[in-house]
């Protein structure tokens, strides 16, 4: 019986992983978890990593801010969230905010106004106060606005 490990080379890996950054921006932490799918050992594991930042497939800055805008004008986070997933990629602080000040503060402010606009509009058959603020602020938070930015929003209701 036929062992159904597959097992790259170097070169194969490399070539393997140049497609699967090249496809999309990637953090190193996702790389590194593909290479250990792969059973990469760790020498292999740096020489591949070197290779794919020395050739630009790989690169910390370009991630977090394609990661930020994406999450933004996407999925419509705040920057709470933004700030937690990329953390749990392994971004440093230094890229975080080098993310995050891709988001325009005008369009910021405009896409949370609008979130608050279509919750309380879903919300209008509530007609407790309370849980609806509550309900509110869930929502917000829950996407990771600030809560400065939700008690605003909440004074307003």
């Amino acid at each position: 019986m036929k062992n159904s490990v597959t097992t790259y080379t170097v070169e194969e890996a490399k070539e393997k992983l140049e497609r699967y950054c090249a496809y999309q921006e990637r953090s190193h932490k996702q790389v590194e978890e593909q290479l250990l799918k792969m059973r990469m050992i760790p020498e292999a594991q740096e020489v591949i990593i070197t290779h794919l930042i020395q050739h630009n497939f790989l690169n910390e800055s370009r991630f977090a801010q394609a990661y930020s805008r994406g999450k933004f004008r996407i999925k419509k986070w705040g920057k709470k969230r933004i700030t937690q997933g990329l953390k749990q990629h392994g971004v440093s602080a230094y890229n975080i905010k080098l993310g995050l000040a891709q988001i325009e503060p005008e369009a910021y402010r405009d896409t949370f106004d609008e979130l608050v606009k279509k919750r309380l509009n879903e919300l209008s058959n509530e007609p407790n106060l309370s849980k609806k603020k509550r309900k509110l602020f869930d929502y917000l938070a829950y996407r990771g606005w600030e809560t400065e930015l939700i008690y605003e929003a909440l004074a307003l209701t």
